[in-house]
């Protein structure tokens, strides 16, 4: 058999490292893009404009997660819609909304905070209601930041090398602020599909409602887990079943906040919130002003409740039936 000449044999060395260099660079290229789209999964939420231009969004149910914590903590500080699509847009830009554990140094979770900064603990900076409560604290203490450009506010709370990266994430973090504070009904949906972690039931929707909007949320709406006595004629096990997996959060008529909150809009931020946590929380349906969502269809719309006298038209409460 022939020897390879030393050319044949440089020639096969390069072909070799020219292949490894490209299986590491299609790599590299698939982990930034999911860095930059915030996540490996398939988005099944949704985010849609009241304004009926079209405009949408896509994004994961962990997404949504981190996105209702962000805002529910800004709301519940009086801050308005502005300052939570500041926060919102930040998150996308320097996690893709993600509670990440690595970043550039020691810059951690979802606004890659750093702490040898002073933002904290590294196990402070990976709660996402403290990361995010240390972003509006850093936020408000800029002037005017309602008014400023969204990349400029954002820029002069995060100090990044790359100041107008915020920008491009502006229309989406719009959309989801409109949705979650509340001020764009019906729009935002999700598959309500089930993780593999059974952390669902009544209890588990009242912690993580306290741990997002402080315990206020619950004393100062009355919450309660619905526990119906029995009717005459006595309910259906079916219907006593859904009575104790339901949380009702009343909304009380005169809800108003430092951000201008009226009653229905806290009431659709509450019930997207609860959307936006059904596959982490195992939540079957969630009803308010008389439209349900319901996990696990298709098409994830808001559909009306169709009742013995017509269509339920009640802005009294959200509730929200888990599947345990």
């Amino acid at each position: 058999m022939p020897e390879s000449s030393p050319t044949q044999t440089r020639r096969g060395r390069l072909l070799r490292r020219g292949a490894s260099f490209l299986v590491l660079l299609a790599v590299a290229g698939y982990l930034a893009v999911q860095y930059v789209t915030g996540g490996t999964g398939d988005p099944a939420c949704e985010v849609v404009s009241a304004g009926g231009d079209g405009a949408s969004y896509e994004f994961t149910p962990e997404q949504a997660v981190n996105a209702a914590t962000i805002t529910a903590v800004g709301t519940a500080r009086g801050l308005p819609e502005r300052a939570v699509a500041i926060a919102l847009a930040t998150a996308l830009q320097e996690s893709g909304l993600r509670n990440i554990t690595h970043g550039d140094r020691d810059s951690l979770g979802l606004f890659q905070q750093r702490p040898s900064q002073g933002w904290g603990t590294a196990k402070e900076i990976q709660d996402p209601a403290y990361a995010a409560g240390e972003f509006y604290d850093h936020l408000v203490k800029v002037s005017g930041y309602s008014r400023l450009p969204l990349t400029v506010a954002a820029q002069r709370v995060q100090r990044s090398g790359y100041p107008e990266a915020y920008a491009k994430h502006e229309q989406d973090a719009t959309l989801l602020a409109a949705a979650l504070t509340g001020h764009a009904a019906a729009t935002l949906t999700c598959e309500g599909r089930q993780d593999a972690t059974p952390t669902g039931g009544p209890d588990a929707v009242r912690a993580a409602l306290v741990r997002d909007f402080g315990r206020e949320v619950l004393t100062a709406a009355g919450a309660t887990v619905t526990l119906k006595a029995p009717a005459t004629p006595a309910p259906s096990p079916t219907a006593t079943s859904v009575a104790r997996r339901t949380v009702t959060l009343p909304v009380p008529a005169d809800t108003d906040t430092a951000a201008g909150t009226t009653a229905r809009q806290r009431g659709w931020q509450l019930a997207h919130w609860a959307v936006a946590n059904a596959s982490a929380l195992h939540i079957e349906n969630v009803s308010y002003a008389g439209l349900r969502w319901t996990a696990g269809n298709t098409d994830s719309e808001w559909r009306p409740i169709a009742t013995a006298k017509g269509t339920a038209k009640g802005t009294d409460a959200v509730r929200i039936v888990t599947a345990q």
